[in-house]
């Protein structure tokens, strides 16, 4: 395991900072505290950050290609503006009991949206994986999930990688980037692979997956055919996701968390719940933006 140079990028205290992704259009990063719950904003060039709160637990957030993200709250798919801080619902994901929410979500090269559902804190093996196409059709991708994470695409856009965080796998499956249907699934990773549990993940130019490891403080980064190429230490044990961005895609941010950490641990990981930027010496890829 290998140290890594950081920055704080913000000092945000997330109670589960989530889903960090760079808006292609914009030059922003953005973010969620799923627990708060509320949207952040980094503007990197100045520093700023801002934040909305939410009328719901937000599980994720993507970019659309109109202008604006997207946010996952509890069932929905909505649309927000950072303009004028309005929301405006999409679409229905999943018609659920009470105790499901939507977690991670990618946007797909064809202008979709991967998303992932769950029963909250992952106490039953109940969730799904849905597409929703530019015109809010859901999908159902694949069902009996527990805790759906680490979505993200290979840059031939033609493998699409999942994680089942309470299962360990990482797993992958054919992509077709005209039509947004998926192939059948195989394991890319074992649980075993790295410390912690598989959460958040993103891939490099290289082809590399880049993945936070809940609990294992560290970042794994993946070769191709399934190699543990690097392990980096970072200075929290919640890491929960990473996507690059900034100049070139050359930062590496990763998103972090405080839940169920104890008094101890909170002072021993006062950089717990921020948002850091690591060099970690290649750049990302553009991330793709919602068609509807």
């Amino acid at each position: 395991m290998t140290a890594a140079e950081f920055d704080v990028a913000a000092r945000t205290g997330d109670i589960l900072g989530e889903s960090p992704i760079w808006h292609p259009q914009t030059g922003e990063l953005f973010w969620v505290d799923l627990r708060r719950p509320c949207l952040h904003r980094l503007q990197p060039k100045s520093g700023t950050v801002t934040s909305w709160p939410m009328p719901d637990v937000i599980g994720s957030v993507v970019p659309r290609a109109k202008g604006g993200v997207v946010v996952a709250l509890r069932h929905d798919l909505h649309a927000f503006d950072p303009q004028n801080g309005q929301l405006s619902r999409l679409t229905t994901v999943e018609y659920g009991p009470p105790q499901h929410r939507l977690n991670d979500m990618k946007c797909d090269p064809a202008g979709g949206i991967i998303c992932g559902s769950m029963w909250d804190y992952g106490l039953h093996p109940s969730g799904a994986l849905y597409r929703i196409d530019a015109t809010g059709d859901p999908t159902l991708l694949r069902g009996r999930i527990a805790v759906p994470n680490a979505l993200c695409f290979s840059p031939d856009k033609r493998t699409l990688y999942f994680a089942d965080t309470r299962k360990g796998d990482i797993e992958r499956a054919d992509f077709d980037p005209a039509s947004g249907s998926v192939g059948r699934w195989s394991t890319f990773v074992t649980a075993q692979a790295a410390p912690g549990r598989p959460d958040g993940a993103t891939v490099d130019a290289e082809g590399f997956l880049w993945n936070a490891r809940y609990q294992g403080g560290a970042l794994a980064r993946f070769a191709p055919d399934g190699r543990l190429d690097r392990l980096v230490r970072l200075p929290v044990s919640q890491p929960t996701s990473c996507a690059f961005g900034g100049e070139g895609l050359k930062t590496l941010y990763v998103t972090t968390a405080t839940q169920t950490l104890n008094a101890m641990e909170r002072a021993e990981q006062p950089l717990a719940g921020a948002l850091l930027a690591l060099d970690v010496g290649v750049s990302g890829l553009p991330e793709h933006s919602f068609a509807g």
